[in-house]
């Protein structure tokens, strides 16, 4: 690996083969850019929507109406502690568009699911099924991000 500060001796080729090009223009793909921002418009969507539900299961333990420890069971108690924190964390792992934010989500939603199945009436079975939608999108476009990309670096390294 070389490092290159300035224009290549050999401007002629594509790539010049350098690890770290100074002065260089980015190449970035159409396809490949409108799937990213998609997919980052869809992340900071996301995290709006978990960062609420946070704040409302916050809601639910700092500001009860009447003791919420005392009359739920320990189950329950455990679950709004649990989303309370893993949502507010995955939102802005979302908002931030990083991979752990995704995997965060991933995780609280899944577990939305598994909780709505375990204690009935916590989540509502709309809210599962709105879940279970948002999640095939994540993956839709995670392939089609990562799709994109990967024939703009295989058409752009022959």
């Amino acid at each position: 690996m070389k490092l290159s500060p300035g224009p290549n001796k050999t401007e002629g080729r594509p790539d010049s083969g350098a690890a770290i090009r100074l002065g260089e223009p980015a190449r970035i793909a159409g396809e490949a850019n409108r799937a990213g921002l998609f997919l980052v418009v869809f992340m900071r969507m996301l995290a709006g929507l978990w960062v609420i539900q946070g704040l409302l299961q916050w809601s639910a333990i700092l500001l009860p109406p009447e003791p919420l420890f005392d009359k739920v069971s320990a189950l329950r108690g455990a679950a709004v502690i649990f989303f309370a924190s893993v949502n507010l964390v995955a939102g802005v792992g979302l908002w931030l568009a990083t991979p752990w934010g995704g995997v965060i989500w991933l995780l609280g939603a899944i577990a939305q699911i598994f909780v709505a199945l375990a204690l009935p009436g916590f989540f509502s079975m709309l809210w599962i099924g709105a879940d279970i939608v948002l999640i095939v999108i994540y993956f839709v476009l995670m392939w089609r991000a990562g799709h994109a990309g990967t024939a703009f670096f295989r058409q752009s390294h022959r």
